[in-house]
């Protein structure tokens, strides 16, 4: 399947199959209804999400500052749909935790992060939150992945707003090429779903 030299050369439906097959990851996915979709529709799904992410807001300390800054008018991160920073883990995409944690707060964030639906991805912002910083004491975590697993750590004190879009576009590369479109829709070999259909045709 492709294109040659010359001109288009015909496609027909086993080439796609074939293609599809090959490109699959598991199998096609088993919607409800008995409709089966490639895989490939979770590259779709999963860019769509990048644009309406909704991160949990978590600030703890002064970085929480310039992660407002970047939601006002100058960086303006509604372009990309994450306008809508949400107050409840369970509406929540990811969390952006931002300054540092003490230990009588740390069981907190375990819990809202447990909260979060999967796919949830965590971005840890500034120095305090990556390794405590200059609070190297007893009460404070010495890095919030001690706690929780980060994705994107985004260094400084406090890192600039830029920094943080930076952060928040390597999120949004992860979340493009996140295969979590269909948790817990079962998943069917191909060669099952090429037999249903023989048995269809019949």
């Amino acid at each position: 399947m492709g294109v040659t030299d010359g001109p288009l050369r015909h496609v027909d439906d086993a080439d796609v199959r074939a293609a599809l097959e090959a490109e699959t990851l598991g199998g096609p996915v088993r919607l409800p209804g008995g409709i089966a979709l490639p895989v490939q529709i979770e590259r779709v799904l999963g860019f769509g999400r990048s644009f309406s992410f909704w991160p949990l807001l978590f600030g703890l300390a002064c970085c929480a500052i310039e992660m407002m800054a970047l939601g006002g008018s100058r960086f303006d991160m509604a372009r990309f749909g994450m306008e809508a920073m949400r107050a409840s883990p369970r509406q929540a995409d990811g969390m952006i935790v931002a300054g540092w944690c003490t230990v009588k707060m740390a069981p907190r964030v375990v819990r809202l992060y447990e909260q979060i639906p999967d796919p949830k991805w965590v971005l840890a912002m500034g120095s305090c939150a990556i390794s405590g910083n200059i609070w190297d004491t007893y009460h404070v975590v010495q890095g919030i992945d001690s706690l929780i697993p980060v994705d994107v750590y985004v260094p400084g004190c406090p890192p600039r707003p830029e920094a943080l879009w930076q952060g928040l576009e390597m999120i949004r590369d992860r979340v493009k090429q996140s295969r979590h479109a269909y948790d817990g829709l079962r998943r069917i070999p191909a060669r099952d779903l090429v037999a249903a259909e023989g048995e269809g045709q019949s």
